[in-house]
């Protein structure tokens, strides 16, 4: 989880992950056109990993690369960033513009137009995502508020101890 020092990086992130939310974001990024230097750095992970010439990876499948790469928990920061992007924009953009459209946030079909000249009140966060909350699941709510807290943490980091508290889960919700 987030701690108090601050928001997670993207590594972090992504191991905080369910492994089908990675299993997703290995594919978003096999899927995606303009990530082939991130999958040119997948294929070398796996293949220290795997203990595969990167040559032979070459000949799998999308799919199967993106099986193995979300068994991965420890990738780098370019590549956990980029796989937390498309992740997003390629199966969660729904909630992208939901939560932008609450907040005010210019943008265009979930991609932030122009960044918010001051981050938005805690306050507002908290509608915000409690908002996301009534329409999504709470797993995926709070890997899309880490990831806003690690990409940018100067306007997003206020994020970080709410999506600590989605995953504590409701007050009273260890009570019999």
């Amino acid at each position: 989880m987030a701690s108090s020092a601050g928001p997670m990086t993207p590594q972090q992130v992504w191991r905080e992950m369910s492994a089908e939310q990675r299993l997703a974001a290995a594919r978003a990024l096999w899927a995606d056109e303009d990530s082939a230097p991130q999958q040119a750095e997948a294929i070398q992970a796996l293949a220290r990993q795997l203990r595969f010439r990167p040559q032979s990876l070459l000949r799998l499948s999308p799919d199967r690369l993106a099986r193995h790469l979300a068994g991965v928990r420890a990738i780098s920061a370019p590549l956990a960033s980029r796989a937390l992007v498309v992740y997003h924009l390629a199966g969660q953009r729904p909630m992208l513009e939901a939560f932008l459209a609450h907040l005010g946030v210019p943008h265009e079909h979930g991609v932030i137009s122009d960044g918010p000249t001051e981050p938005p009140g805690e306050d507002r966060l908290q509608a915000a995502a409690a908002a996301l909350l009534e329409r999504f699941p709470a797993a995926d709510v709070r890997v899309y508020l880490l990831t806003l807290a690690a990409q940018d943490p100067g306007v997003w980091g206020r994020l970080a101890p709410i999506a600590d508290a989605i995953a504590a889960g409701p007050p009273g919700a260890d009570a019999p």
